[in-house]
């Protein structure tokens, strides 16, 4: 996992998210599923960046 991903058991009950924000991976990645690009999710989470959304695309990718 990249520093952009982090895991606290304090924030979001564990589970991977953005930079410690309370924004999961897996809402990200179902976002790009939906079809969104990565600048309507950053338009939707105005806390992410372009990057942070290329950073869970490849997470998910590493976790396939």
């Amino acid at each position: 996992m990249n520093a952009t991903i982090t895991t606290d058991p304090g924030v979001c009950h564990g589970a991977p998210c953005v930079r410690g924000l309370r924004i999961p991976v897996s809402v990200v990645l179902r976002h790009l599923a939906a079809g969104k690009s990565a600048a309507e999710i950053v338009e939707e989470f105005p806390e992410l960046t372009g990057e942070d959304v290329a950073a869970c695309a490849e997470a998910g990718m590493v976790a396939r």
